[in-house]
């Protein structure tokens, strides 16, 4: 099983906001930010270092695999 280090996801959603800011009065999340907040959140309030990513939805996997794959370019 692989995980996700809390400090990845971090990574991984200020390169997402990075690459679309938080935009309206209402500083609107993009799509791939908002999925990885969620995890985010929730280990801050477990006090989790990582989580498996096969717990993740979708949308989460799919915004992650983009950045690990930019990451990894670099």
């Amino acid at each position: 099983m692989l995980f996700i280090t809390i400090q990845e996801l971090e990574a991984a959603i200020n390169y997402w906001r990075s690459q679309s800011p938080a935009r309206g009065e209402e500083l609107v999340l993009s799509k791939e930010a908002a999925a990885l907040a969620k995890p985010y959140a929730l280990m801050i309030v477990q006090g989790s270092q990582r989580i498996p990513i096969d717990i993740l939805d979708e949308t989460c996997k799919e915004a992650l695999a983009k950045f690990l794959a930019v990451r990894n370019s670099l």
